[in-house]
């Protein structure tokens, strides 16, 4: 009888794990205040240079992938898509494992990560795991209204 018990509370945190998980994975969060870097910083802008391609004018998803991630090829596609119809907003992806420096100073955990970018290559936030349409299409409205 232990041993049902033990499967039924195993079931049950696995069930809390998986919820918390589709809860938070893919959510955009803006950059908080207390997150912002030292003025004197540039821990808190990237450049073309740095990213590998080019800014957007209004903004820019930049995707920290890796090559065995089967969600970041999902978030690929997506990025390409909504910012495809969108003038101004930029995608470029990076792959994590050849840019480690990049990867450590923006504390990147987890493949994909997408940080978005302002016009001027401020980072105003970002989402790890595969983001929903409405979650990208949403942060677009909240950055530059379109």
């Amino acid at each position: 009888m232990t041993g049902v018990w033990a499967l039924a509370a195993v079931l049950l945190v696995t069930a809390v794990i998986a919820l918390v998980k589709a809860r938070v994975d893919g959510r955009f969060r803006p950059r908080r205040p207390s997150q912002a870097a030292d003025p004197q910083s540039r821990d808190d802008v990237l450049t073309a240079e740095e990213i590998g391609g080019p800014l957007g004018q209004r903004m820019t998803f930049v995707q920290f992938s890796s090559s065995f991630c089967s969600p970041c090829r999902a978030t690929r596609v997506l990025l390409a898509d909504v910012v495809r119809s969108r003038e101004g907003i930029a995608h470029v992806e990076v792959d994590a494992e050849s840019n480690l420096d990049l990867v450590r100073r923006l504390n990147i955990l987890r493949t994909p990560t997408v940080v978005v970018l302002d016009a001027e290559g401020g980072i105003i936030g970002r989402a790890s795991g595969l983001p929903r349409r409405e979650q990208v299409e949403a942060t677009i409205r909240a950055t530059v209204g379109a």
